[in-house]
C-alpha cells in the first residue's frame, strides 16, 4: 500500500536592502517568518515570492538576484505553533521555495491585515528572530552563500 502525503507550496524570498538587512514579517501577530505564501493557479513560482513579499511588506521594486533552493516544514498554525492534524487542504506539510532579492526600498507597509508587521533585520539578528526551526536553519545556510 502507497500511501500519498499532500504537501502545500509556498514561495517566498529573502530580501536584501541597500544595508544588507533582511526582511521579516508577523503572521497574526503571533510568528515571524521570511514573506512567502501559497502559490495561485497560474501563477509561476518566482511571480508568487513577488506577490507574497509584496503583500507582506508592501515593497514592490525587487531585483531578483536568483533561486536560493527549497525545503520541507510541518505547516504553523492561527497561533504560531505548528499545525498537528490536516488543514482545511489536507496537507500537513509545508514546501518553501526561496529566491534571493535586492530592493533599494526601506519604507515597509504590509498590505495583508493577517501579516501586520514587517521589519528590517540585521543580519545577524535575522536567524534568532524566526519562529520555525526549520526557517532558522535555511536562513542560516543561504546567509553562508550571500
Amino acid at each position: 500500500m502507497v500511501i500519498m502525503r499532500k504537501v502545500a507550496h509556498s514561495a517566498g524570498g529573502v530580501v536584501l536592502n541597500r544595508k544588507g538587512q533582511i526582511l521579516v514579517v508577523n503572521q497574526r501577530g503571533c510568528s515571524w517568518s521570511l514573506p512567502k505564501g501559497h502559490i495561485e493557479k497560474g501563477e509561476s513560482i518566482l511571480e508568487a515570492a513577488r506577490r507574497e513579499i509584496y503583500e507582506e511588506s508592501g515593497v514592490k521594486k525587487l531585483k531578483f538576484v536568483r533561486l536560493l533552493g527549497s525545503y520541507e516544514r510541518s505547516r504553523m498554525g492561527s497561533t504560531g505553533g505548528e499545525v498537528p492534524a490536516r488543514s482545511n487542504d489536507g496537507a500537513k506539510k509545508k514546501k518553501l521555495t526561496f529566491f534571493l532579492f535586492e530592493t533599494d526600498r526601506d519604507a515597509l507597509q504590509p498590505i495583508d491585515p493577517d501579516n501586520p508587521e514587517a521589519r528590517w533585520v540585521d543580519r545577524r539578528d535575522a536567524p534568532e528572530l524566526l519562529t520555525h526551526p526549520k526557517d532558522r536553519e535555511f536562513l542560516l545556510q543561504v546567509l553562508q552563500e550571500i
